[in-house]
């Protein structure tokens, strides 16, 4: 009989896409639609790859810049 291989059970560290950058602006509409999806919908941590309080940030950053009218609620195709 054989022995099945095991798996790399190690998980991988995401790498972090806002690393460099020390302050969320609500007003930076490309970097905030990089955690949007096509729906308009706020991308969670384990897709985007930030940590927790990165993702307060973007979340509380995308809801002003919404409340201002600078991001859509919903995207178009949508309505």
């Amino acid at each position: 009989m054989f022995r099945p291989r095991q798996r790399d059970t190690r998980r991988r560290k995401k790498r972090n896409p806002i690393k460099d950058i020390e302050y969320i602006d609500y007003s930076n509409i490309k970097l905030l639609q990089r955690f949007l999806n096509d729906q308009g919908k706020i991308l969670p941590r384990r897709i985007t790859g930030v940590n927790a309080k990165q993702q307060r940030a973007i979340t509380r950053a995308v809801k002003y810049a919404r409340h201002l009218a600078l991001l859509p609620f919903v995207a178009e195709d949508m309505r």
